[in-house]
């Protein structure tokens, strides 16, 4: 479930720059004020589709379940314009595989017609979403991420031991997404399915970016 306090605070802050009132919103959505009220107020927890009729009608942007992998960049002392405070989403391109090669030489190639998602992710430029492929980073417990779900990939970000990371070597067609790892002053590329073998990391593998968020459309 998306978070409460923050959907409240968007709710409440673009009812204000539209001077809209409860009353005119719950009109709007065709329920009693009351029951708007409520959900302002945590009284009670509306349902993400009720979530998303109180977007739309607010003319915002629908909510989407995604799994909590997050990288902060701001810090409590950076200040954010309103759009970024209470607008959290971000435009970000879908990229392929085999593209990512290219992420620090430039912009990406466009192979066709751009396809675009959102995040609540502000990243300073140049990220991207890839479309998970196989079952190598599915776990068996714990943190798993499965085919199919989208990763949003950030080049700003240092790639350290424990994050999830986007690497390519120079004899590979595309690149490879694993969990950087640090085990004797030596670091691996680890995978979250047990069944798939570690890779050494050498000189010659290129890090394209770390993996700060994962989504499961529906």
């Amino acid at each position: 479930m998306p978070n409460m306090d923050k959907w409240i605070e968007l709710v409440k802050a673009k009812m204000s720059d539209l001077n809209i009132t409860q009353e005119i919103l719950a009109e709007r959505l065709g329920m009693s004020q009351g029951g708007v009220g409520h959900w302002l107020k945590k009284r009670r927890q509306p349902s993400i589709e009720d979530m998303n009729r109180v977007l739309q009608a607010l003319g915002l942007e629908f909510l989407e379940v995604a799994m909590v992998i997050r990288e902060t960049e701001a810090s409590e002392d950076d200040e954010l314009s309103l759009t970024q405070k209470y607008n959290p989403y971000f435009r970000y391109p879908v990229s392929d595989w085999r593209e990512t090669g290219h992420v620090r030489d430039g912009e990406l190639p466009v192979y066709g017609e751009r396809r675009f998602e959102l995040s609540d992710y502000h990243a300073r430029e140049g990220a991207f979403w890839l479309r998970v492929e196989g079952d190598a980073m599915t776990a068996p417990s714990g943190l798993s991420i499965g085919e199919d779900m989208l990763i949003l990939v950030d080049p700003n970000v240092e790639a350290i031991p424990g994050k999830l990371v986007i690497a390519r070597w120079p004899s590979s067609a595309s690149a490879t997404f694993r969990k950087l790892v640090e085990e004797g002053g030596q670091r691996y590329l680890v995978p979250l399915n047990p069944t798939y073998p570690k890779m050494l990391f050498t000189d010659d593998c290129r890090m394209i970016g770390v993996v700060v968020q994962a989504t499961f459309k529906f």
